[in-house]
């Protein structure tokens, strides 16, 4: 393969993966947006209990996560995989 066909396939690449990154970001943004409390100036209160959370899963190793936790992201990393295999089918 070609350095420009590579190139090209890797753009391609990227922005696929982009546009699930943003709609991964976008769910989890309505997921904490949910969670929270509106203000009256449009601000958002989160609990102390779910700040508490995300700070200790934040400091917490992947491989010392629970496995709840572990099994989330790895639902995360598989909305990624179709377009890997994708790009990898192309490249052949």
């Amino acid at each position: 393969m070609d350095d420009n066909r590579i190139a090209k396939l890797l753009e391609d690449l990227v922005e696929r993966l982009a546009a699930t990154e943003h709609e991964r970001w976008s769910h989890w943004q309505r997921y904490l947006h949910g969670k929270g409390l509106r203000q009256a100036d449009g601000s958002l209160l989160i609990s102390a209990e779910l700040v508490a959370q995300w700070e200790n899963q934040i400091a917490t190793e992947y491989k010392d996560l629970s496995e709840k936790e572990k099994e989330s992201d790895r639902e995360q990393v598989r909305r990624y995989l179709p377009i890997i295999v994708s790009a990898l089918a192309k490249s052949g």
